[in-house]
């Protein structure tokens, strides 16, 4: 369950239901959301929004401000989802580093190879 907490103006179903697609589409990465609290505020110069979502590895936090409340939502969605889309695909950006030992390791039994058959 999403909690939306608004300051000055009043959450209608439409936006509810924006904000409930946008982060429907962070369920695409299998990873479970906890308590997913969204703030509305409207300013002087248009709205601004924040969000911060649990995951069970970390807590994800977006806030966007525009003149439009619906480019707002959806610049809050792109922002938690490129953080999710980090910390979800960390380990394979890792991979470099691992392979990189591993053929130091292969270069090193190459070498000690080498001096053997030429010490005979």
């Amino acid at each position: 369950m999403i909690k939306i907490t608004s300051k000055h103006f009043e959450v209608t179903e439409s936006i509810r239901e924006r904000i409930e697609a946008r982060l429907d589409k962070l369920a695409r990465h299998d990873v479970q959301l906890i308590n997913p609290h969204v703030i509305l505020e409207q300013e002087k110069q248009g709205f601004k929004i924040e969000a911060s979502v649990g995951i069970p590895s970390a807590k994800l936090f977006a806030q966007a401000k525009h003149d439009d409340l619906y480019a707002a939502i959806n610049a809050m969605g792109q922002k938690l989802e490129k953080q999710l889309n980090r910390l979800t695909h960390k380990p394979e950006s890792q991979r470099h580093a691992a392979l990189k030992r591993e053929d130091e390791a292969i270069d090193d039994d190459f070498d000690d190879n080498l001096e053997e058959e030429y010490a005979a």
